[in-house]
Formats: C-alpha cells, sequence, structure tokens
C-alpha cells in the first residue's frame, strides 16, 4: 500500500519513480514556467516534485496529510514539511500563489473540506494545479505504484469537482504515456512514448492535470473571520509525539 511517506519514498527512489519524477516535472514546468518571488504550497506528497519551484519561489511549503506522515526535507538546507490536517491547513487566508496537489485527490477522505481550505489560502491571482490518476489509463490500474491506489479521475471529473468548489479550470492535459513496467528498454524509450502519447493520443496517459483559478467572487455559504495560524516547522532531527496515525521519518532520496 501507498498510504505513507515511507511507501511513497521508496516508489521515486526506484528507477520507475524516477521516470515519472522526471516526466511529470517536465509538464509541471510548461504550466508554470516562472514562480520567482511567488509563495508555493504543496500539499500531497509533492517532495519530488518542489526542487525547481523552491530555487525560484520567495518561500516554499510542503503540506503532508497526518495520515501520510511527514519527513524532513530537503536534506541540505532548512526543512520545508510540516504535518497538517486537511481540513484546517496552518496558513493564513489568501496567502499563497500557487498550490500544487500531488498524492492528495484520490487518498483524501476530507475532500470538500480540503477543497475548502485551499481556496481560502490562495491568493485571488493565485493557480491551483491538481495531478491525479486517470481513471482510464493502466496507471490506475496497476497497484504496484502510487497512481493506482486510491479514487482515479478523469479530466472532467475534476474539472467538474473545481467548478463545485469555487475553482474554474483554466487548462488539462495528461502525463505519463509509458507503460508502468520496470522493463529496462521501457524506461529508457519513457520520452519517446512521452512524445508520441501527447501527440497521437492526448488523452490516454496515467495521471490527469488540470490547472484552475480561483473564483474570488464566490462565497462559502458561511460566515467566519478570517483566521491567522501560526506555522511551525518540523525541527530536525524529527520531534516525538507526532499526532496519532502519522510518521515521522528522516530525509527523502530525492535522486
Amino acid at each position: 500500500m501507498y498510504d505513507d511517506v515511507v511507501d511513497l519514498r521508496d516508489f521515486y527512489a526506484s528507477s520507475l519513480g524516477q521516470m515519472a519524477r522526471r516526466l511529470l516535472r517536465r509538464r509541471m514546468r510548461q504550466i508554470w514556467p516562472d514562480v520567482r518571488g511567488q509563495n508555493f504550497l504543496g500539499i500531497g506528497y509533492t517532495l519530488p516534485y518542489l526542487r525547481p519551484f523552491r530555487e525560484e519561489a520567495a518561500r516554499t511549503i510542503a503540506l503532508m496529510p497526518a495520515t501520510q506522515g511527514i519527513m524532513h526535507w530537503p536534506r541540505e538546507g532548512p526543512n520545508v514539511t510540516l504535518l497538517a490536517d486537511e481540513s484546517d491547513l496552518p496558513l493564513p487566508d489568501a496567502s499563497m500563489d500557487r498550490v500544487l496537489l500531488v498524492h492528495a485527490l484520490e487518498s483524501t477522505e476530507q475532500l470538500r473540506a480540503l477543497m475548502d481550505e485551499i481556496w481560502r489560502v490562495m491568493a485571488g491571482n493565485g493557480r491551483l494545479l491538481v495531478v491525479a490518476p486517470h481513471r482510464r489509463s493502466l496507471w490506475s490500474m496497476r497497484d504496484s505504484t502510487p497512481f493506482g491506489h486510491g479514487q482515479p479521475y478523469s479530466a472532467g471529473q475534476i474539472q467538474k469537482l473545481l467548478r463545485d468548489c469555487r475553482f474554474t479550470p483554466i487548462e488539462r492535459m495528461h502525463a505519463l504515456f509509458a507503460p508502468p513496467a520496470r522493463s529496462r528498454l521501457l524506461l529508457r524509450s519513457s520520452a519517446s512514448f512521452e512524445r508520441l502519447g501527447q501527440r497521437w493520443f492526448p488523452h490516454l496517459g496515467g495521471v490527469v492535470m488540470v490547472e484552475a483559478a480561483k473564483q474570488v467572487y464566490a462565497t462559502t455559504g458561511r460566515r467566519e473571520p478570517a483566521r491567522r495560524r501560526l506555522l511551525i516547522p518540523m525541527p530536525r532531527p524529527a520531534p516525538q509525539g507526532i499526532p496519532a496515525g502519522a510518521r515521522a521519518m528522516r530525509d527523502i532520496g530525492e535522486g
């Protein structure tokens, strides 16, 4: 099962995981080529994808669900990871310019609450990028990778979810066209699979990616005062007493 940081870390340390990270990073950078001066938030297990953005952004934070666990990252600098309740993100209103959601949408048990919190912490001109397993792909049918666990989605389902949660979809695309096999030949050919898939089979990728903007005119249906929260990063080494259901882990092997 890919339900905690140890399993996710080990997958991304494998040759198949490194291939997935490389291809998805490339697509993410096509969507967000420049985040200089912006506040960047990752939710879920986003550590394999954060480095290019962290090198540019004014501030980078990685929130990891309590049920998933947490680890220190990056290994060479100050920790940016926080353990968080998905229904109560420890961030001020309208404080994040970019929000990346990976290994979160398909596994959360508090979907609407999570989306409400993302809407709350996003700046008015912010952008959200949702990355989730594609329900009609080989990746979602193979439980040997994290993309084969949880609830897979079609692009249309994600777009409907975003509209229902007060976001406006802007762009959608698919990625991971290579099959989820550990064959050396297939892994070496992954870039070719990606180019061919994007050109000839653009809706058959293993992952759906949808960018969305915040509907600033939307209302929540509830009247609450704005909340100001204190961020408490996890020091290094990891402290004891992480909430039940969470697991404190050591540095991620970024590869």
